[in-house]
């Protein structure tokens, strides 16, 4: 195995946004080094469950909703099968 290819791994100190600190080991920086988080998981709505904000442009959110809306209920009705396979059959028809 070759020598000193692999990064340096250290302790530092990592600090949340609420000011908890704890040591961890690292290749972050130097020994005892201290990395001060802007985002953490005490804080940050992935991990806290926070309310997610969908911004509609253009209509796109409802489109894709109204589109898929029905998919993993597999509510198919029998009317728009029938309509699909009009049209098709149309579409042949012309050719």
């Amino acid at each position: 195995m070759k020598q000193d290819i692999h990064p340096g791994y250290h302790t530092i100190k990592v600090v949340m946004t609420d000011g908890s600190e704890f040591v961890t080991r690292s290749t972050w920086g130097k020994e005892g080094d201290v990395m001060h988080l802007d985002i953490d998981p005490k804080s940050h709505p992935a991990w806290t469950g926070g309310q997610q904000h969908l911004v509609d442009r253009g209509g796109r959110v409802s489109r894709f909703q109204k589109k898929f809306s029905g998919f993993l209920k597999g509510e198919k009705t029998d009317e728009k099968i029938d309509k699909k396979s009009d049209a098709k059959k149309a579409d042949e028809k012309k050719k």
